[in-house]
């Protein structure tokens, strides 16, 4: 038996933990840049803003119904995220966070100390709410699958309280006759089309097509989803992921990059982040994919340039690949362009433990700084060292004119309590 616990609107109900004011209001997040809506709370949701919606196009909406707007507060969700899974985790010995918001815990041996399961959701519930004040559903299953269709039950369906348990096919059929096909773990928008042109409407309905039919029409994963649904298990999670075989780092500018030293600036910055994750994973580069481009919205022709860079040994030193970046760019950068897209990929990764070094060529890098930079990083929060060479204050940085404090990631914004 598993469980999936999921986080109510996740980034909406986090910009609420430390503003009580906000938790009856409509609440939107907008992404990177303030561009457009990636998150809606439910009140929010009843006026009628849906997701992905450009900004400029629902702000006089916005303004007329006193929706509260916040840019995205990576730094806090983050943080509450893990103190979530923290918590979570407690209830189970074993664990698997499949994302910022959900995360499945095995609950096999939980029916001996609580009993029923409604019992332990109902804990896990008030626990997170408790420690963290975020709201969760959460869902029980045999199968991987059936703990999301439990969570949407949980969620979406009248008379579950947050808490959904499937025990048996009379609960499973119920549950599954009211759940839309394209609300399916899997099932995508555009399978979801092709289930309808042969008239399977509801996840019952996907349930009861034969597995065989479903690998022929669709493929194995079509398959094994239909399995899980009857309560076959199929799917389990990666107790141990595969290292990425390339790492980018990119992101569009808040304001338009029209200086060499600038562009410099935004490359180191990427570079440290690339790097960072090379080192998370173990891996080395032997080179380096560097881009920067307009926006084809600003001249009406996309310019900018691509370049590969090789290193004279593998590594995942920020100062040695900033060094080989910085030299780079200066022959690359095309004055008058409005650069808007700044971004790094390493390439040609290897385990840091095994690779083959030139016998002619010194190791380059300084591992034992980036360990330190990296747990001092860690400890008192990203950024509070980095290389010179990303600026001090840049211009450029990502736009959040809509940013909340990050209650809990910086010291000048601990929340203060006054006493009357």
């Amino acid at each position: 038996m598993f469980a999936l616990v999921d986080a109510n609107s996740f980034y909406c109900s986090a910009e609420a933990v430390f503003r009580p004011d906000w938790r009856n209001k409509p609440i939107i997040v907008l992404s990177n840049n303030d561009g457009c809506v990636v998150a809606v709370n439910r009140l929010a949701k009843a006026i009628g803003i849906e997701r992905f919606k450009p900004f400029f196009q629902i702000k006089s909406l916005c303004e007329k119904h006193g929706v509260i707007v916040c840019s995205s507060n990576y730094e806090l969700y983050a943080d509450l995220s893990m103190h979530m899974m923290q918590i979570i985790g407690a209830f189970a010995p074993k664990q698997h966070v499949y994302s910022i918001d959900e995360t499945f815990i095995d609950v096999s041996n939980a029916r001996e100390a609580l009993s029923p399961f409604d019992v332990l959701g109902k804990q896990i519930r008030r626990a997170v709410w408790k420690e963290v004040r975020l709201p969760v559903c959460v869902g029980f299953g045999e199968t991987l699958t059936l703990c999301k269709v439990a969570n949407h039950a949980a969620k979406r369906l009248p008379g579950f309280d947050g808490v959904c348990v499937i025990e048996n096919n009379e609960q499973r059929d119920r549950i599954l006759s009211k759940m839309c096909v394209s609300d399916v773990w899997g099932v995508g928008r555009k399978l979801s089309v092709r289930l309808k042109d042969m008239g399977i409407t509801t996840a019952l309905k996907l349930a009861k097509m034969p597995p065989k039919l479903a690998k022929q029409h669709f493929s194995v994963e079509m398959e094994r989803t239909i399995l899980e649904l009857n309560g076959v298990s199929t799917k389990s999670w990666d107790e141990v992921r595969a290292n990425k075989q390339q790492i980018f780092s990119t992101r569009s500018t808040g304001q338009r990059i029209l200086e060499l030293q600038s562009l410099m600036q935004a490359f180191s910055l990427h570079v440290s982040s690339a790097c960072l994750k090379a080192r998370e994973q173990g891996s080395v580069a032997g080179a380096i994919l560097i881009f920067a481009h307009n926006s084809p919205f600003d001249d009406g022709i996309s310019r900018g340039f691509k370049q590969v860079l090789r290193t004279a040994c593998p590594t995942n030193d920020s100062i040695v690949m900033s060094q080989l970046v910085s030299q780079a760019i200066p022959q690359l950068f095309i004055p008058g362009v409005k650069y808007y897209k700044v971004g790094v990929g390493l390439m040609d990764l290897t385990n840091e433990k095994h690779q083959q070094l030139d016998m002619f060529t010194a190791k380059p890098g300084r591992p034992e700084l980036m360990k330190a930079v990296d747990a001092l990083n860690q400890r008192y929060g990203s950024d509070t060292l980095f290389l010179g060479s990303q600026g001090i204050s840049p211009k450029w940085h990502m736009r959040r004119d809509m940013l909340t404090p990050q209650y809990t990631t910086d010291w000048h914004h601990i929340p203060r309590i006054r006493c009357k």
